[in-house]
This record gives structure tokens, sequence and C-alpha cells, in this order.
């Protein structure tokens, strides 16, 4: 029987978990922090980084909350 050659599996589940978990996560705490004051060209790289990485957003997306707090009125 073969042996499985480990290193290029260790790149691929490398790989995947940043594309599928790290950089979306990433993501949105970037779309966070600035949806509300982002300029036109910085809301191009949004849209461009939401479109590249939607897989592991959406993979994401039942997990994370990021809807606006409810304001308090004094």
């Amino acid at each position: 029987m073969e042996s499985i050659p480990l290193l290029p599996l260790l790149v691929y589940v490398v790989l995947g978990g940043a594309y599928l978990v790290v950089i979306p996560a990433l993501t949105f705490l970037y779309l966070q922090n600035r949806w509300y004051t982002a300029r036109s060209i910085e809301r191009v790289l949004m849209y461009f980084m939401v479109f590249l990485f939607f897989p592991g957003l959406l993979l994401l997306s039942p997990f994370l909350n990021f809807r606006p707090q409810p304001r308090q009125v004094d």
C-alpha cells in the first residue's frame, strides 16, 4: 500500500481553511467596521471581497450576527 504524501494534503487543508474560514471571518469584521463610512473605491473592494469569498461567507453567516444594535433613547 502506498503512503499518502502528507505535504500536499496539508497544503490543501491550509488553503481550504483560509478560503472558507479565516479570510471570510476577516471580511465580516472589516464589513462590520467600515460599512457606513466607506468611500466608493473602498465599497468596490468590499463587494469584490464578498463575491470572491462568498462560499466562506455563506458558511459562516449562520454563526455570526452583526446586526446593528438598538439605539439608546434618553
